[in-house]
């Protein structure tokens, strides 16, 4: 699908996933995070397993200075870059007046504003060579009310129906990827171990078949992808549900 993908948040979770899969396609890579030691042990393990090129790009993307470098990146016309993978995220409580304004403030910064500032430099390249493709990690989150995160990522499903509806017809697709609960680390960042996050078993999903679904739905130039059909289902069901029954299901978990 893709001859280089850049991926953010790419040194564990859905990102290393990601770029595992594409790797596997023979993509070439170019790894952004902040954990350089994670992000160099992941680029050592698929060049052994797949014979791919793998840059690694150590950013924090909440400093403008380290954000810029990986814009510049998506603009380097010598390089090109043929699919960009917003991933990079974080999670904070679900309860806004407790929280830290200033937590909130970088939350929406990183979920919002980065993956702007990057798809904005991925399609003023990937136009001019009218072809390419962006994929924006939403949350099944985005049609259930569920504090700043659910907003944060309702922005990102938005945002992507309308770019894709624009730039298609120009070759460059964007797909907003809405996974349900999936076993990843995401949740241990929060302090939470295996058991205590508050969701039933039946809604976990595996991050293999979330991301092979989603580079699929990709592929075929989806505007929005919901790996699973128990989601589907359920994000059809709360379109039609009260909204305060939507909100009691977006507490569940943390």
């Amino acid at each position: 699908m893709s001859r280089t993908a850049l991926i953010t948040g790419a040194s564990s979770g859905l990102g290393a996933e990601f770029a595992r899969q594409l790797a596997a396609t023979g993509a070439d890579l170019v790894l952004v995070a902040r954990d350089r030691t994670a992000l160099d042990e992941l680029a050592d393990t698929i060049r052994r397993t797949h014979g791919v090129g793998v840059e690694v790009l150590r950013a924090d993307l909440l400093k403008p200075r380290h954000l810029a470098q990986v814009v510049e990146r998506l603009f380097d016309a010598e390089r090109p870059i043929d699919l960009l993978v917003n991933n990079a995220g974080f999670g904070l409580p679900l309860d806004f007046a407790s929280n830290d304004i200033d937590d909130e403030v970088r939350h929406l910064h990183l979920h919002v504003e980065v993956p702007m500032r990057l798809s904005h430099a991925a399609l003023r390249a990937m136009l001019r060579r009218r072809r390419g493709r962006i994929i924006n990690i939403a949350s099944v989150g985005a049609f259930i009310p569920r504090s700043t995160y659910g907003a944060c990522k309702r922005w990102l499903v938005e945002f992507s129906e309308w770019a894709n509806g624009q730039y298609s017809p120009r070759g460059v697709t964007m797909t907003a990827v809405c996974p349900g609960y999936t076993h990843t680390n995401f949740h241990e960042r929060l302090g939470l171990a295996p058991g205590e996050e508050g969701v039933p078993g039946w809604m976990w999903l595996d991050a293999r078949k979330v991301v092979a679904e989603a580079l699929r739905d990709t592929a075929r130039g989806k505007p929005v992808s919901v790996p699973s059909l128990r989601y589907r289902l359920l994000i059809g069901l709360a379109r039609f549900a009260p909204r305060s029954l939507g909100a009691r299901v977006g507490a569940c978990g943390r």
